[in-house]
């Protein structure tokens, strides 16, 4: 078996036509989607981006134990488990989150990887001095503020807000025109062909094309942006900040516009690997997956973007096609089952007969291919320190910690860095080595006090919501604007919380963040779905 692995990062599920949307065209999505089968009920587990890459690679949730972080020691990789059984694997990604100390360890995985720079803040272009001018003339200044920069004088991460150095790293990197072929996803897909063109004679291997986009900052060749063209003359708009949408009609139609062109790009670029497929009869051999991360607020729920609101379907619920071999007269089919990211670790490891790890708490989608079951009835998901979002695909429901101070929820880990930066000598003094967890094969870990200013945590979405624990009902409110009050459904999916906790093995301070029982009670649970 071959597996091509297609991931795309805020690939939203609303923005495709074989998921019944027509704003944007994809032709080429759609296409796969009448060969492959298409899963209706596919849930992202923790967010962001990469809480969700270790979801993917250990099968397990990372959001009941840590936020962002790298990979740890003792987790079951499925790159690694690939590689060790004979299956060679390899990644190709612009993911600049990869090549930052908090993404250590899921590239190193595989038996080889190859990056591609300049994607969001990532410094392909390098001025030590900002053309501050020119950025303001061109680019909007609430998504390119230039706050700290003067004309003339050098620019550093430590000088300026966080914010206002990464937004000036893409300014810089776009400064000067692109031609399409520069542009990541051009060059991530080019060194796939390259990929698949010296080893399509052989066997046993997994390769990985993971393209940033369609993530922010929205920005793709002016071929794209024409076909959504808006009438806006202002400047730049593609880069809205995680906060209220309180832009103008008309710029948010020209920020949706940007990130419509930029689902375009992906689903003609995709569309080439298609032909790929088509040309080298690869279709009875190697198997397609296509899936995303998450997804991303276009001012839906009146917010932009994710992390600092509840999980909304249209953060929450994700596309994933799989075309295999051995199920080709099944395309075009649907799977209604309740599937996540998880799942995907156990899927892959099934694909190539590799055996899946008993820490795996995830389930194989294999199944559901032909018709069968996946054993999952619910799925919880989140951000560490946010609120818990449980469904069994028809109801969600959220449910929010007792308390704001994140002194309360301490974090477990050997791999002490958040996003981008080490954790301080602060935190680390007050660190405790603490016994592990189930997953952990017998290694001790660090319990560090969690700092209230962890962007990476879902500390704040509480602060932004106060309307307390809420339960929707998808299938007469699917765009999740009527909590229903339904105190036997709020029972049993509450109990579901539980049992998913109990199966993570999650720490005491997590049911008392969420005002929940101890593990004692919570293993008395009939079944953990995983």
């Amino acid at each position: 078996m071959r597996t091509i692995f297609v991931l795309f990062d805020s690939l939203n599920r609303t923005a495709l036509g074989a998921y019944g949307k027509s704003a944007i065209p994809t032709p080429n999505f759609d296409r796969f989607a009448a060969r492959s089968v298409t899963f209706d009920t596919h849930y992202v587990g923790s967010l962001p981006c990469m809480p969700a890459r270790r979801d993917m690679h250990t099968g397990r949730l990372n959001f009941t134990h840590r936020p962002w972080g790298p990979l740890e020691p003792f987790d079951n990789s499925y790159a690694r488990l690939l590689s060790t059984a004979g299956v060679y694997s390899h990644l190709i990604s612009d993911h600049l989150h990869y090549f930052e100390n908090g993404g250590w360890g899921y590239a190193q995985a595989f038996d080889s990887w190859d990056f591609v720079r300049g994607q969001e803040y990532d410094p392909k272009t390098v001025m030590t001095v900002p053309p501050v001018q020119r950025i303001r003339e061109r680019f909007d200044s609430r998504h390119y503020p230039t706050d700290g920069m003067e004309e003339g004088k050098t620019a550093t991460r430590w000088n300026l807000q966080q914010d206002v150095w990464k937004r000036s790293r893409h300014a810089i990197n776009r400064i000067e025109p692109w031609e399409e072929d520069e542009f990541p996803t051009a060059r991530c897909f080019a060194r796939a062909f390259d990929f698949l063109d010296r080893n399509k004679a052989n066997d046993d291997w997994f390769l990985q094309l993971e393209c940033f986009d369609p993530h922010e900052p929205f920005d793709a060749p002016d071929r794209f942006k024409e076909m959504f063209a808006t009438g806006y003359n202002g400047p730049v708009l593609n880069w809205p900040l995680y906060e209220r949408c309180t832009e103008s009609a008309e710029e948010v139609a020209e920020i949706r516009a940007n990130y419509a062109a930029l689902v375009a790009m992906c689903d003609e670029y995709f569309g080439r690997l298609l032909d790929w497929m088509d040309a080298n009869d690869a279709w009875q051999d190697t198997t397609l997956i296509l899936t995303t991360d998450h997804g991303f607020l276009l001012g839906e729920h009146e917010w932009w973007a994710k992390n600092r609101m509840p999980y909304y379907e249209e953060i929450s619920h994700i596309p994933m096609m799989i075309a295999h071999p051995d199920h080709a007269a099944r395309g075009g089919a649907r799977v209604g089952a309740l599937t996540q990211t998880t799942d995907l670790m156990p899927t892959i490891l099934g694909l190539h007969d590799v055996p899946v790890p008993p820490e795996v708490r995830a389930h194989s989608v294999l199944p559901l291919l032909d018709g069968g079951t996946s054993g999952r009835e619910t799925a919880i998901l989140g951000m560490f320190a946010g609120p818990v979002c449980v469904t069994d695909g028809r109801f969600t429901y959220f449910l929010f910690p007792g308390s704001a101070d994140p002194s309360s929820l301490p974090l477990y880990t050997l791999m002490p860095s958040h996003l981008e930066e080490m954790f301080s000598i602060a935190e680390l003094a007050s660190a405790e080595m603490s016994a592990g967890f189930d997953f952990t094969k017998g290694a001790p870990l660090m319990r560090v006090t969690m700092p209230r200013a962890n962007g990476s945590s879902g500390i704040d979405i509480g602060a932004n919501w106060a309307k307390g624990n809420v339960l929707y009902d998808l299938a007469t409110d699917p765009g999740q604007v009527r909590p229903v009050k339904d105190a036997r459904t709020v029972d049993r999916l509450t109990a579901a919380i539980l049992e998913h906790f109990a199966a993570h093995d999650a720490p005491d301070e997590l049911y008392r963040h969420y005002g929940l029982s101890q593990p004692g009670l919570a293993a008395q649970g009939t079944k953990a779905n995983g």
